[in-house]
């Protein structure tokens, strides 16, 4: 088996690295930064997001598995006097493989500019660089409203803890494959008019953002925020491709959603 570990980069997340890695080629696993059939990120949820930016293209190939320094990681659920209980499950046991959806954005332009694509395991948010966000919103192809505000947050089911949480989203089970739209401070008077709730979209539904005027967006994809200039549309939906993860033991998603909000 080849594997790659992802630091956060700290002090004490360097040396954990160094030590998992130690340990994993004393069981004879190959080390393999390029084509890792598994990554162990070692730092927190932002940590393993900037590994699963490295390795979009081999999805299918490389799950992910998570080592929390810091506080309790929504995607780690290992600690640091786990690890050597997590290098012998690596080395001697057959992990299952549990997957869960990511949303596809691409943003095309005006003019000769080729179309970008990119995937999201957590989140993309889209603001006007000048004044309120005005676009359209399409929904499978049909005008559902034109939009007035702040900006929008589509969201992954697993993202809907980030975020969209804060947006007063809903959280949802990484099971159902959908995506999340929610409204940032939507204007709503009598000549301006959204429907100023969250929207879950099925897998086979696509959103589609048409700017009605002309000015730059931020687009922020996960932790990686970009300027885009004459935009012409952003489309959104529940991608082909599925994040994996290494589970070794059961990490429930209502347990990890308590103990990251309610638990003490």
């Amino acid at each position: 088996m080849k594997f790659n570990v992802k630091s956060r980069g700290d002090h004490d997340s360097n040396i954990l690295t160094q030590k998992i890695k130690n340990y994993l080629k004393e069981f004879e696993l190959e080390f393999n930064e390029e084509e890792p059939d598994i990554v162990i990120s070692v730092g927190g949820d932002g940590t393993l997001l900037e590994a699963f930016h490295q390795y979009t293209h081999r999805l299918e190939e490389t799950s992910f598995v998570g080592v929390h320094t810091g506080h309790l990681g929504f995607y780690a659920d290992w600690q640091p006097d786990e690890v050597e209980k997590l290098v012998i499950h690596i080395a001697k046991t057959p992990y299952k493989i549990v997957e869960y959806p990511v949303l596809e954005v691409i943003i095309r332009h005006h003019g000769d500019q080729k179309s970008e694509r990119f995937l999201a395991l957590n989140e993309c948010t889209v603001k006007s660089m000048e004044g309120s966000l005005v676009m359209d919103i399409e929904i499978k192809g049909d005008l559902f409203e034109t939009f007035r505000g702040d900006g929008l947050c589509l969201s992954t089911p697993s993202g809907s803890t980030a975020y969209n949480k804060a947006l007063g989203g809903a959280i949802l089970h990484p099971s159902l494959a959908s995506i999340q739209l929610a409204e940032m401070a939507s204007i709503n008077n009598r000549v301006y008019r959204t429907v100023g709730s969250p929207l879950v979209l099925p897998q086979h539904h696509t959103c589609i953002l048409k700017p009605k005027n002309d000015v730059d967006f931020q687009v922020s994809v996960d932790h990686y925020s970009l300027v885009q200039k004459k935009v012409k549309a952003i489309q959104c939906r529940v991608a082909e491709e599925k994040v994996r993860f290494a589970r070794f033991r059961p990490f429930p998603f209502w347990k990890r959603v308590k103990e990251s909000f309610i638990a003490e």
